[in-house]
């Protein structure tokens, strides 16, 4: 098989990637047998624009429209198809119609062919990346970072391409259900998700599932990063479960203290001072031992901007296997463009948020402040600070509440209740999920006894 259109010979480094016969030999396949052979191009994700030869991608996408529209797909209908669309001659008239089918026997290997014309096709995309960068490099009016986060964007998008559509009867759908019922009976009812670390909650969500944007809030000072540590604590130390930690607002030596002085149940104010006993020596050896080895990387930056965020969870999702990601907050996110009102900013953010955890299949919690009008009552969907975008992105929303109680000596109480409300659920239930607050060492548990968070 030729190109039907010879022409002068460019020189062979300027010639993009393509396969001209993988070409002719995918389009001929689907003349020849159009119900099995356009199952697998659909399958594979091929577009007319990964066609190579313009007359290919314009028959391509012919046959797409007879195939959307119920027509018998052969080269007589494709042929009627293009003098109606005045592409006939475009496409080098009914003889290069009838070399197609002249290419291959059967469409027994049109798998290969499709694979052989995506593959190019990639290829070529990975050289106008690449050309993009070079310019956009070139161009001082950018900053090198949103240069980085463009084309990581781009590359990711390009992997993820790769994938192949999968279509599912109800024969498959049945069965793949009724084995999962099955298998969670059998391991009685174990999350489907991660785990974190609080029973009844985990009860009520089957755990963090992958790609669910997942929204904390409360006041300051009702404990969002005290439980957001609780649960990374039992998911990356006690699980082993590779976890990332964007801290904005605590440097990694406060996060890694705080860790330790919960995982201990040794009061911050005894590490900060240095009062304390050699069984306490040995209960904090002990732990650091335990949080030593644990798959936990921290990024600390303060004011961190939402394309340096997206840039490094995308790291930290490849690079270092990292299955959930943890925000500390969303308001101290910058965007690139402060010039929008504040509301305009934060919906940027929570579609971004919410985008990030599709994209890299993995849960993202970020934590949020509530409207003062929440101070002193339970809060609501409507006192989510900033924007009413979190409430309609996030997948799961729930809310802190907890009494600023004193003791008599005007401290806080050493133990308070608290609950946390689960206010929105996309795939499942709502409701309150019981807690205890230990004020001196800033750690939630739960109030029923939860094997879990048994005291270490």
């Amino acid at each position: 098989m030729t190109d039907f259109f010879p022409g002068q010979e460019p020189l062979k480094d300027t010639i993009p990637p393509h396969d001209i016969d993988a070409e002719q030999a995918t389009l001929g396949a689907l003349l020849l047998d159009w119900a099995s052979a356009s199952e697998v191009v659909t399958e594979m994700r091929i577009h007319g624009e990964d066609f190579y030869l313009t007359q290919n991608r314009i028959i391509f996408k012919a046959l797409e429209v007879l195939g959307k529209d119920n027509v018998q797909v052969d080269a007589f209908t494709l042929i009627d198809k293009l003098k109606r669309l005045n592409a006939l001659d475009k496409v080098g008239g009914e003889a290069y119609i009838a070399t197609l089918t002249n290419t291959v026997p059967s469409t027994a290997n049109v798998k290969y062919y499709a694979k052989l014309v995506l593959d190019k096709a990639r290829r070529r995309s990975l050289i106008k990346i690449s050309s993009e960068m070079k310019t956009s490099a070139f161009d001082a009016q950018k900053e090198s970072r949103f240069i980085i986060e463009e084309a990581e964007k781009k590359i990711f998008a390009l992997a993820d391409s790769d994938q192949t559509i999968e279509i599912h009867d109800m024969q498959d759908i049945v069965n793949r259900t009724i084995e999962n019922v099955y298998n969670r009976v059998k391991n009685h009812g174990d999350c489907t998700g991660i785990t974190s670390g609080f029973a009844t909650l985990d009860s009520m969500t089957s755990g963090f599932q992958n790609s669910e944007f997942v929204v904390i809030g409360a006041r300051p000072s009702m404990g969002k990063t005290a439980l957001a540590l609780n649960m990374m604590e039992h998911i990356s130390i006690d699980k082993k479960i590779p976890c990332g930690f964007f801290s904005l607002e605590m440097s990694y030596e406060q996060i890694g203290q705080r860790l330790l002085s919960q995982r201990t149940r040794i009061p911050g104010t005894k590490l900060r001072n240095g009062m304390m006993q050699v069984s306490e020596l040995q209960k904090l050896q002990d732990a650091a031992s335990a949080c030593y080895e644990a798959p936990l990387f921290i990024v600390d930056t303060p004011n961190m901007q939402l394309v340096d965020l997206r840039t490094m969870a995308r790291r930290l999702v490849h690079d270092h296997g990292v299955k959930i990601i943890f925000i500390d907050y969303i308001g101290l996110i910058t965007v690139e463009n402060a010039g929008p009102a504040v509301y305009e900013q934060v919906s940027e953010i929570s579609k971004s948020l919410k985008s990030l955890a599709r994209e890299l299949n993995v849960p993202v919690v970020a934590l949020c402040q509530v409207a003062r009008s929440a101070e002193g009552e339970e809060p609501n969907l409507a006192q989510l600070r900033g924007s009413g975008s979190i409430e309609q992105d996030a997948d799961v929303v729930m809310f802190i509440h907890r009494e600023r109680k004193k003791a008599e000596s005007g401290e806080m109480e050493p133990v308070q209740d608290a609950k946390l409300i689960v206010a929105k659920q996309r795939n499942g239930p709502i409701g309150d999920v019981p807690l205890l607050f230990l004020n001196s060492i800033t750690r939630f548990e739960n109030k029923v006894g939860d094997k879990e968070n048994a005291p270490v």
